[in-house]
């Protein structure tokens, strides 16, 4: 199992707090924004406002029902003008992490994008807000998720998803349904003109990271940052 959990609903505050600061120090930001990730396609724009009352742990959130105090979304964009030190963080355990930026324009983007986000388009309204934040070339780059070898699915799960994105449908090494998402997303980033990168590894047979696939109820998760230096 991975380590370094950066979720909020399997381990103590005092523990959560503790693994964000060492990641903050080691990236030598002072702010992390995260999100209140619900699988939508809603992307939050990050301003200096909302950073300047966002508060050293704020990513924490609250565990009480229906009062996250995080922005409620899957992707938020953030220009130049929020400062240097200030990195946006999606939380992930088998669902894509994307980050995305045009360092020539000072725009920055992330997204978590499982498979209901990624059907409904968190992706490219990710792209759309940064092309409006003034975005021209876009790279995208996407971290480790469960491999289409891995995602395994009912067939009318699959056959649902493939109506929509035809590059979603594989096969698991096993010979049964499966979903590759990351195939879906580099495609639907590349019709939109992005560069597309990918880290390649699987969260399922990786044991270095966090996976629910493999994990079940007690997975952790590991974050995904992008800032300004």
């Amino acid at each position: 199992m991975g380590s370094l959990n950066l979720g909020r609903s399997n381990l103590d505050p005092d523990g959560v707090r503790e693994n964000f600061d060492r990641v903050r120090s080691a990236l030598d930001v002072h702010t992390v924004v995260a999100l209140g990730q619900v699988h939508t396609p809603d992307v939050v724009q990050v301003t200096p406002e909302l950073v300047a009352g966002w508060g050293e742990h704020g990513h924490l959130g609250s565990s009480l029902p229906g009062q996250s105090r995080l922005p409620v979304a899957d992707a938020m964009v953030a220009t130049d003008a929020i400062g240097t030190g200030v990195a946006l963080a999606i939380r992930v355990a088998d669902c894509l992490p994307v980050v995305l930026t045009d360092p020539a324009a000072g725009v920055v983007g992330a997204a978590h994008a499982g498979r209901v986000g990624l059907l409904a388009g968190v992706l490219t309204n990710t792209v759309d807000a940064m092309r409006r934040a003034g975005a021209g070339r876009i790279s995208a780059t996407i971290g480790p998720h469960v491999c289409g070898a891995c995602y395994e699915v009912p067939t009318e799960m699959q056959d649902a998803a493939a109506r929509q994105h035809p590059r979603i449908r594989a096969t698991t090494s096993w010979g049964t349904p499966s979903l590759d998402l990351g195939a879906a997303a580099r495609d639907q980033l590349e019709q939109q003109g992005v560069t597309v990168h990918s880290l390649g590894r699987c969260t399922r047979t990786d044991e270095e990271l966090h996976s629910h696939r493999r994990d079940g109820a007690q997975s952790g998760r590991q974050a995904a940052l992008v800032w300004f230096a």
